[in-house]
């Protein structure tokens, strides 16, 4: 039931980030977001969502889970710049 409550609260925090971007879109034209922006998003946070809880749950010693999830947000930030602005030039960059 616990595990429950927490996959439930990585969905609300998702839904909620997403809901950022949609907004914005109907208040200026300079988000312009469409479908597969939101769907690869959502895949990002809820992915990064599951594997952080993992890592909380699993991972016994402090220093550990707070080296772990430091990465695996700064690995976060670095796939969304690269598919927003292309900070790498790889083919997936957003220009």
């Amino acid at each position: 039931m616990a595990s429950n409550k927490r996959y439930l609260i990585i969905i609300l925090i998702t839904f909620g980030i997403l809901l950022i971007p949609l907004i914005a879109m109907r208040l200026t034209r300079e988000v312009d977001w469409d479908l597969l922006d939101f769907i690869v998003a959502g895949i990002l946070l809820l992915g990064t969502g599951f594997v952080v809880d993992f890592v909380i749950r699993k991972v016994p010693k402090i220093n550990y889970k707070i080296i772990i999830i430091t990465a695996l947000l700064i690995l976060l930030f670095l796939i969304w710049a690269e598919l927003a602005v292309g900070i790498f030039g790889t083919p997936f960059s957003g220009n």
